[in-house]
């Protein structure tokens, strides 16, 4: 522990409050998965950091930080467990909850963590999740006073640190006194992962915090823009709802530092690799760089899901674009947990997948295929045998219709011509499923249900 910081107090497991259960609480029945969902508080001294003096803030990632000071915290982790502890695989998987839309958003309905045996931690660690955005405050204290109202994060500076001690607190070398929140698992590996704006603050960690602390063995950034966050805010909070906000600004501005030996997996859609052309970096033995063709940062199936757990926590949410892209990301996510639990417990490398293709315009831009799709990238098989123009070309200039790009479902006529029947056509999809499961971007669960999904979606 570094020195000026004094070891945090874990209290729970928490229970009660006015609503009875946790903020954003997983979906499923984890407790037919084999699993316990349990919340804690953490509190504590959280150090900021500020740019080391006479260091540069540079393209090449490799940032130097130091401690400026520090202020006591108090937050709360959501835990995902194992009951049995022959079921867990050693790996702890903990996520920066996202609180772009001014509450916390973070997936917890991930079959392969459930099914894979891993531990999941959800972790508040910045200052909108607990206060909320106006006009409509949504943060934990708003949610539920009573059970979240002693909790303080007072400012995104002391967020970084509140990430190393959650880490530390579930991992190997943790004071496994009692209350543990990994229930005395033996734990032999931590993940960090983050998505969009949390995807930004963890690769600003990778570059700045990572070199000094080890709470981390890998790091999994999804959809992620290609640009840290900055180390200090103050009492500034993220909030995409201010006026004038676009994607214009969304364009990747550094490189991930390449001199540590923590194995770093990038899960992008067509809309990040557009924004991270300029820093694209080179598979390596410890990086990895995914992207997929046809997708968009936000999909029609992961804003529905998102809405179920809306509709039953009470949260008042902009209503969805009905034309927003329609292959989700997330099947992509669970491959990519997979692979990093191999790459740290078994030293088996991700398999390397194909960029996007892009032409050498300036700025350069996508190359596409006579129905608008992506060439090149990973293609689930949505994209290889689609039913309809998925892409993510915006449907307007505003900052939620770039998130979530566009989807032109064919006509009748249009699937007919290309393959004949509803089930040749299922036949074709069918198999570019079983062909991702074996290029390793697919888990053997998903071709059944993407299937499914399919046959539903053909036009009559």
């Amino acid at each position: 522990m570094p020195i000026g910081r004094r070891q945090p107090e874990i209290s729970g497991p928490v229970t009660g409050g006015d609503r009875g259960w946790p903020f954003a609480a997983s979906m499923l029945d984890v407790a037919t998965l084999g699993y316990e969902e349990q919340e804690y508080f953490i509190s504590g001294d959280a150090f900021r950091y500020r740019q080391t003096p006479g260091t540069e803030w540079g393209h090449d990632g490799r940032w130097r930080v130091e401690p400026a000071g520090n202020a006591a915290f108090k937050t709360r982790l959501l835990v995902y467990r194992p009951r049995d502890a022959a079921q867990f695989n050693g790996t702890v998987i903990v996520t920066w909850n996202n609180v772009t839309a001014g509450y916390e958003l973070f997936g917890t309905d991930s079959l392969e963590i459930f099914e894979g045996g891993y531990a999941l931690v959800c972790a508040s660690v910045q200052k909108v999740g607990i206060v909320g955005l106006p006009p409509v405050r949504q943060g934990l204290a708003a949610w539920d006073a009573t059970r979240y109202g002693s909790l303080s994060i007072p400012s995104d500076d002391y967020s970084y640190d509140i990430f190393t001690q959650i880490g530390e607190a579930v991992g190997p070398s943790r004071d496994a006194s009692s209350p543990d929140p990994m229930a005395g698992l033996a734990v032999a590996r931590v993940v960090a992962q983050g998505a969009s704006q949390s995807a930004g603050r963890v690769g600003t960690y990778y570059n700045a915090i990572a070199p000094l602390e080890r709470a981390f063995d890998g790091f999994v950034l999804c959809i992620y823009f290609g640009r840290g966050t900055a180390i200090e805010v103050g009492d500034a909070v993220v909030n995409i709802n201010e006026p004038g906000v676009t994607g214009d600004p969304l364009r990747g501005a550094n490189l991930l530092r390449d001199d540590l030996d923590n194995r770093l997996f990038i899960v992008n859609s067509e809309l990040e690799a557009i924004s991270c052309h300029a820093v694209r970096q080179p598979d390596s033995d410890t990086l990895r760089w995914w992207e997929a063709a046809g997708m968009c940062h936000v999909s029609r199936q992961s804003s529905a899901a998102r809405q179920l757990m809306s509709n039953r926590d009470g949260l008042v949410t902009r209503p969805t674009n009905p034309h927003i892209n329609a292959v989700p990301i997330t099947p992509l996510y669970d491959a990519a947990f997979f692979h990093m639990h191999r790459w740290l417990s078994d030293g088996i490398a991700p398999p390397i997948q194909p960029r996007i293709v892009f032409n050498e315009e300036q700025p350069p831009s996508v190359v596409r295929d006579a129905d608008g799709i992506a060439i090149g990238g990973i293609r689930l098989p949505q994209v290889q045998v689609p039913l309809a123009h998925n892409s993510a070309i915006s449907l307007g200039q505003d900052i939620y219709s770039y998130l979530g790009g566009c989807s032109r479902p064919f006509t009748a006529t249009e699937a007919r011509r290309r393959y004949g029947t509803r089930d040749a056509f299922l036949a074709q999809f069918e198999q570019a499923a079983r062909a991702a499961v074996d290029a390793g971007v697919l888990r053997p669960r998903e071709i059944e249900r993407l299937t499914r999904e399919a046959a539903a979606v053909w036009p009559d």
